[in-house]
């Protein structure tokens, strides 16, 4: 892909919300190998998906023969971009510097550090940490207007607020106007990306490198992208999807995007996937056509978990996806995917079951505790239906109690109603014996 191919490719996958001139983008994308950069806070121990698209567009930009630079803001990341409705609260420096090589490590699998256009990944603390007050102020901060500073979004609204703005926040672009000017300088960089929420900290990055070294260069933004409901991708926001296994695991990576709605399904994949046009287009057809068979969330959440989590991760959960509804063996499952898997479903605790058959409830007791079903009654009629399962089998007998050699690992049984709906026993919950929907043996 050349270098024009590339900023049509951008804006047809809707990943350009603003740039600078872009004749004059066009122009400096098809002319050689380009030097970009995307910046990455330290806010929290991990990115999320909302970081994904500022990710992959440097990753798009290096397959078309650009070199991306990867920013982890070990100093911007001490203070914080401002948010428009309060003040952030600072972290500790080792804290800050913990988070830093989390987020390294999140971001080096998806660049190539070797080759012609191999990445670089650096740290705006290496300039920054010994650079006095008195050097920042006549060196950096005498080229910035305060009136073209308050115009900022973020900052007009803290001033028209209660809490107003604190110096150190309203000084954050001035800190990443000075990254794109050392990395201009230092790597040649003369393009900055970032999300459409960065649109004012970009272009005072522009502004500096002009004044002081008489340079126009470009910044692109991409856009927000957001949820079905409405609200952005982001940590600051209910439900975040972290890229750590730890945060959000595998299971329930894959179990968002499979879930996306139809709505923006097509779109996703436009923005996060590398799928090629005719292939989104196909799978468009089927969301219209077939979309019962939910081909193209399916599409996006393999490539998405393989992506992020790899290969082997990303097997385990699809196979999981597909043994918990009757597609395969839950017994081949290992213990820590068929756990996260059913984090994902409504269940009931058995504390203290015990190891004879008659420390475990009675199915039609499960089914209703874990909300499968209304009550024992409802139960009783689903079984005799023949529309209840326990580890994929079908219950014959409501009132039987399940053996603790049904139990899946020893801890585990699967209930499900029908085909969809699905809930998970555990009877040996560590700690949660008080916990609401816990079952007495």
């Amino acid at each position: 892909m050349t270098g024009t191919d590339v900023l049509a490719e951008l804006r047809w996958r809707g990943l350009v919300a603003e740039s600078t001139d872009e004749e004059a983008l066009r122009t400096a994308l098809s002319t050689g190998s380009l030097t970009c950069y995307g910046g990455f806070d330290p806010t929290a121990p991990s990115l999320h998906i909302g970081n994904l698209v500022l990710i992959l567009t440097l990753r798009r930009l290096q397959l078309a023969g650009h070199r991306p630079v990867a920013l982890v803001g070990g100093a911007t990341g001490l203070i914080g971009d401002p948010k428009p409705d309060s003040e952030r609260t600072l972290n500790a420096p080792d804290v800050v510097a913990g988070w830093v090589e989390r987020i390294r490590a999140q971001i080096e699998p998806f660049l190539s550090f070797t080759g012609p256009n191999a990445a670089v990944m650096v740290n705006n603390l290496d300039w920054t940490a010994g650079l006095s007050a008195v050097d920042f102020l006549r060196d950096v901060g005498k080229h910035f207007r305060v009136n073209r500073m308050i115009a900022k979004e973020a900052v007009s609204a803290r001033l028209g607020s209660e809490t107003g703005i604190s110096f150190t926040e309203f000084s954050y672009q001035v800190l990443q106007g000075m990254d794109f000017l050392e990395l201009y300088r230092r790597l040649g960089c003369t393009l900055q990306l970032g999300g459409s929420d960065q649109w004012g900290n970009l272009t005072a990055g522009l502004d500096l490198i002009h004044r002081v070294e008489g340079r126009s260069v470009h910044a692109l933004a991409t856009p927000l992208i957001t949820k079905a409901d409405g609200t952005k991708f982001g940590k600051t926001e209910s439900g975040t999807i972290w890229l750590d296994p730890e945060l959000t695991t595998p299971y329930a990576f894959y179990q968002f995007w499979l879930n996306v709605p139809d709505s923006v399904a097509v779109d996703y994949l436009k923005v996060f996937s590398f799928r090629a046009r005719a292939e989104i287009a196909a799978l468009g057809e089927s969301v219209r056509e077939r979309p019962a068979a939910r081909e193209a969330q399916r599409a996006l959440a393999g490539e998405l978990t393989r992506l992020v989590h790899g290969e082997v991760e990303c097997e385990r959960v699809v196979a999981a996806s597909a043994a918990l509804f009757g597609g395969g063996a839950l017994g081949d499952l290992d213990p820590k995917t068929l756990a996260a898997a059913l984090a994902e479903t409504p269940g009931v605790s058995v504390p203290d079951a015990g190891a004879s058959v008659s420390g475990l409830p009675s199915y039609a007791e499960l089914l209703a505790a874990s909300g499968l079903v209304p009550s024992r009654s409802a139960a009783r009629r689903t079984v005799a239906e023949g529309g209840a399962y326990v580890n994929n089998r079908r219950i014959g007998d409501a009132d039987a109690r399940p053996a603790t050699t049904d139990l899946l690992h020893g801890r585990w049984l699967v209930l499900r109603r029908g085909k969809r709906h699905v809930a998970g026993v555990d009877a040996d919950p560590p700690g949660r014996a008080e916990t609401p929907g816990a079952l007495a043996g």
